[in-house]
């Protein structure tokens, strides 16, 4: 059941929060980050959690907050990592439409300047670029809809998520 929501998936970088929380204002919808649900509910940042405790804990971790999510007529920006959790993604998917804010690899390092504090999720012994290729089929898995990003700014892909959000699914 749709509940009239928008999950923004995508890279590190892509917009998700900054598109989001903006998008959430010309729609008149509620704004929501799962990356500050989990932090709230761990009493950790991101960064710290992936440090302290490690990938995998962070992943059962993130599925689990993400969910615990109930709510309604909201813009949700997700975590980068929420796709690997197929239970995360068809729960976010039931809530609403998943679009998938695209980025190429070489963006991506532009628009990234603080990978080592910025609470990215890459494996043990891993690249960025490997974590790109990883999670570039599951973004497109799980999207409904695709907006590319690499040369908008932060108003045409607002206004992209807006349109897409109008349009039936």
């Amino acid at each position: 059941m749709d509940r009239g929501n928008i999950i923004l998936i995508g890279m590190p970088g892509c917009g998700k929060s900054t598109c989001g929380v903006i998008a959430a204002k010309v729609m008149l919808k509620n704004f929501f980050d799962t990356d500050l649900l989990l932090q709230g509910i761990e009493r950790s940042r991101l960064q710290d959690l992936i440090d302290a405790k490690g990938t995998d804990y962070f992943y059962e971790a993130e599925e689990r907050a993400i969910l615990s999510l109930n709510i309604e007529a909201s813009v949700i920006a997700t975590g980068g990592s929420v796709i690997y959790s197929e239970k995360a993604m068809e729960h976010l998917r039931s809530m609403g439409k998943v679009i998938y804010l695209h980025l190429e690899y070489e963006t991506m390092m532009k628009r990234i300047h603080n990978f080592t504090t910025r609470g990215i999720v890459v494996k043990q012994g891993s690249t960025l670029q490997d974590m790109y290729n990883e999670r570039l089929p599951l973004y497109r898995k799980y999207a409904d809809e695709t907006i590319v990003c690499d040369s908008n700014t932060v108003e045409e892909t607002v206004e992209k998520i807006v349109l897409l959000s109008e349009k039936d699914g």
